[in-house]
């Protein structure tokens, strides 16, 4: 986690502040917001460099965090489960439909990596709790939103495998909703 912060640092040294996006310029996504699996909730935060291959197309990284709280069911029976933070990472798309006149854009993305799923611990009744370790997983991710000066309001789903413990199936797939802004990008030609 250190690694990215210096990382984001670096960037933001290098990044100059702007309204929207240009080809060829290169620039990074601050979010967060809230997340909505089945049974649960949770909050969001994420950090994306992206890269603009033309003036409504970029592509980027994704390094995203989601600390949740969800449900998990056996045989009609259900435990709420205490999440730690889950990490993805994932490579990105974005494509902006923008008509030039101004800087709202509304946009459509789309993005595949991996989701390192943090332990799940169940509570019972007593001062013992279970833990269980979880695998990560392929995740992929749906988007959309729209872009308004240098904000950006995005709904996503992402796409997560489902995981068993001991005949329990827990579902790690979720929607976010967040805000956020970027740095950098150039302006939106006219």
């Amino acid at each position: 986690m250190k690694k990215i912060f210096f990382a984001f640092l670096l960037m933001l040294a290098v990044v100059q502040v702007s309204q929207a996006q240009e080809e060829g310029k290169f620039r990074v996504g601050l979010e967060g917001g809230y997340t909505m699996p089945s049974g649960g909730g949770g909050v969001l935060l994420a950090i994306e460099p992206k890269y603009n291959i033309a003036d409504n197309m970029n592509i980027g990284i994704r390094f995203e965090s989601a600390a949740m709280a969800k449900n998990v069911s056996q045989n009609g029976l259900s435990l709420e489960a205490n999440i730690a933070a889950s990490g993805t990472y994932s490579g990105t798309f974005d494509y902006y439909f923008h008509n030039g006149s101004s800087s709202f854009a509304p946009f459509f993305g789309a993005g595949a990596g991996y989701s390192t799923l943090a332990n799940i611990a169940f509570d019972e009744a007593g001062p013992e709790s279970d833990e269980a370790e979880l695998d990560g997983k392929f995740a992929g991710l749906l988007r959309t939103g729209f872009e308004a000066g240098k904000f950006r309001l995005t709904v996503s789903y992402s796409l997560v495998g489902k995981s068993e413990i001991e005949g329990a199936e827990i579902k790690n797939s979720y929607l976010g909703v967040s805000l956020g802004f970027y740095l950098g990008g150039g302006k939106w030609k006219k």
